[in-house]
């Protein structure tokens, strides 16, 4: 049997420092040594670019024992993509980019091109073999449940062998992988695990292969272990013996994550967070191709700062020790690589204010996009609220934050200037990060578009009323406009029923800053030129009018201003993995008590200005 043992090893952009210093010491660092010390194990590894560029930086001495490993053909290096994408999400000319970046990165420090490729938590679509075989990988690896997913029957001891598979007359390898028995070697007793294995299998045969991802352990002791096995069980590398391999099978792939039946594009759908990433990417992927033309220093930068923000992470919901999509810091990093590219693109030009409605977010429906030289407004006719405001001055969306996945907002993502109707008697307690206690919830609500005018651009949203709901008697009109770096917003209720109405309204402002202490952020009220402190952890405001946010690590400030003092809630929104939750945005709740009688009007207007 060929025993294929395997490693890999990832962190988004966006990680801590600390955190790569932490993978390189407890597992990159101990396992590439104790395999120095064990001539007969053999290994292949994957490490994204963005590991091995983080090693060259900080510790590039290892450098020379993995070149000594990889000398002697003990060791061997896959391709992949150098940001670790989601490689079917990606444009094509995309992925081609990134895996030919880190085959060139491989050739050109270890003198050799890689002949595998890993994939990204071993997401797969079919239209992946064209380009893996255009740029020379040879193979590449699979679950062994994903190979039961398509159709294929085991050999022995429920082991698959390896096949080919085809797209458009490519061809490429797929090996199966074991992740379960990993981590059963890694906890004990290997060699009674494999000697389970041989067992069922009579004779020796290439053909006879186990990728075995190596879990975190103690790689001195699992490597001295697993050099006593029978002389049967081969630890080698794919590149040594995969051209022998001879009358496979084929078979076609379904897509999907690695441990999970869904397609991996369901996820953008399940997670608004992650859908608009991906659309912001496709965005910016069709300005860099159709605005820089001809300018290929400009159009290479941008290029790769839109591949930084195609890490994988973002469409994985990650864990509590591996970054993924509920980890602020990986979103707000891809963002910045996002709007880094779209600052590229729009340098040497003159970039004029603009209205503009197109379907931004990929859901079908066109949305409306305020612009100027420093801020991109993204609004949603679903509740006529702001859900992307980016600050290109420092390449920040202020509502880049995680939805509390309750209920009564049905998992959608939070936004900005999204309302409630509430009972006149609501007590402030009775508001949180879960909304409002017996109060409907119009973000979800569809508003009729009643007026556009792009010159001054200013757009009027409508909701109608609807007797059938609480307050339906009340049409709410809501008028944004977009002025230089900020945005006024007025709003008009009237009640369109026969009888005096006494109830709460209330609009929802998040916004999403780097972190929640002073040293992040400070808020402050603005009263007839004084400023009063509000204490991070302040839970309750009173007669405020104005509130200004300094956020602190990109030296820019937030004015909040309403056109009526206001008493309110103000908290900060936590969300991710139970027990694991972290920071996502501040959450700003002015509530207005409004008595109107048949027929009558009532109004206020809100303003949000940004600057450095």
């Amino acid at each position: 049997m060929n025993l294929v043992l395997c490693a890999y090893g990832h962190l988004p952009s966006g990680t801590a420092d600390e955190e790569f210093e932490n993978l390189y010491n407890t597992e990159i660092k101990p396992l590439i040594s104790a395999l120095d010390k064990f001539p007969r194990i053999n290994m292949m590894l994957h490490y994204s670019g963005v590991i091995l560029y983080w090693i060259e930086r900080r510790h590039p001495e290892f450098f020379m024992l993995i070149e000594d490993l990889l000398s002697r053909k003990q060791m061997e290096f896959l391709g992949g993509g150098f940001y670790n994408p989601a490689f079917s999400l990606l444009p094509q000319a995309d992925k081609n980019g990134q895996i030919e970046m880190l085959t060139d990165y491989l050739r050109k420090h270890f003198g050799k091109r890689p002949q595998g490729c890993w994939l990204p938590a071993l997401a797969w679509e079919q239209n992946l073999v064209g380009p893996l075989n255009s740029y020379g990988m040879s193979y590449t690896f699979l679950e062994d449940l994903q190979f039961s997913a398509a159709g294929a029957e085991p050999y022995a001891e429920g082991v698959y062998l390896p096949c080919i598979t085809e797209e458009q007359g490519k061809l490429i390898t797929v090996f199966p992988v074991y992740g379960t028995l990993g981590k059963e070697l890694s906890q004990g007793k290997p060699l009674e695990i494999l000697g389970k294995f041989l067992e069922g299998f009579s004779q020796n045969d290439e053909s006879h292969t186990m990728v075995i991802p190596v879990v975190k352990t103690d790689y001195e002791n699992l490597f001295a272990e697993l050099s006593k096995a029978d002389p049967k069980v081969k630890f080698t590398c794919p590149s040594k013996f995969f051209k022998n391999l001879k009358s496979l099978k084929k078979a076609y792939f379904p897509g999907v994550w690695s441990g999970n039946e869904t397609n991996p594009r369901q996820f953008l759908a399940d997670y608004p967070e992650a859908g608009c990433i991906y659309a912001k990417m496709m965005n910016i992927h069709t300005l860099i191709t159709n605005q820089l033309r001809g300018d290929k220093t400009r159009k290479r930068t941008a290029i790769k700062e839109l591949w930084k923000a195609q890490d994988s992470g973002i469409f994985r919901l990650g864990s509590p020790s591996i970054p993924g999509l509920f980890h602020s810091p990986v979103r707000k990093a891809a963002y910045q690589s996002l709007l880094e590219a779209e600052r590229i693109i729009r340098e040497k030009k003159k970039f004029s204010p603009s209205l503009s409605v197109f379907d931004f977010d990929l859901d079908g429906e066109g949305e409306f996009i305020f612009q100027d030289d420093r801020l991109n407004c993204c609004i949603k006719t679903l509740g006529a609220g702001v859900f992307e405001l980016d600050y290109l001055p420092c390449t920040w969306n202020y509502l880049d934050t995680l939805a509390v996945k309750t209920e009564t907002l049905k998992g959608e993502r939070r936004s900005a200037f999204v309302d409630w109707l509430a009972p006149a008697a609501l007590q402030s307690e009775d508001i949180g990060t879960e909304g409002v206690k017996g109060g409907r919830f119009c973000g979800l609500e569809e508003f009729k578009v009643s007026d556009t005018d792009r010159v001054h651009r200013r757009v009027v949203f409508t909701l109608p009323p609807k007797p059938d709901l609480p307050w339906g008697e009340i049409e709410i009109v809501k008028t944004w406009q977009h002025k230089k770096n900020s945005l006024a917003l007025e709003y008009v209720l009237r009640n369109t029923g026969t009888e005096t109405m006494n109830f709460t309204f209330c609009t929802s402002v998040d916004l999403s800053f780097p972190g929640e202490t002073d040293g992040f952020l400070r808020i402050y009220s603005l009263h007839e030129g004084e400023k009063e402190h509000i204490a991070s952890n302040a839970h309750t405001i009173g007669n405020v009018k104005t509130l200004e946010f300094q956020d602190i690590n990109n030296e820019s400030i937030i004015v909040f201003e309403s056109g009526r003092s206001f008493d309110g809630r103000l908290f900060h929104v936590h969300s991710g993995f139970p027990g694991h939750e972290e920071y996502q945005s501040t959450c700003v709740m002015p509530l207005f008590p409004v008595t109107l009688e048949a027929g009558k009007t009532w109004k206020t207007a809100f303003s949000l200005k940004i600057s450095s």
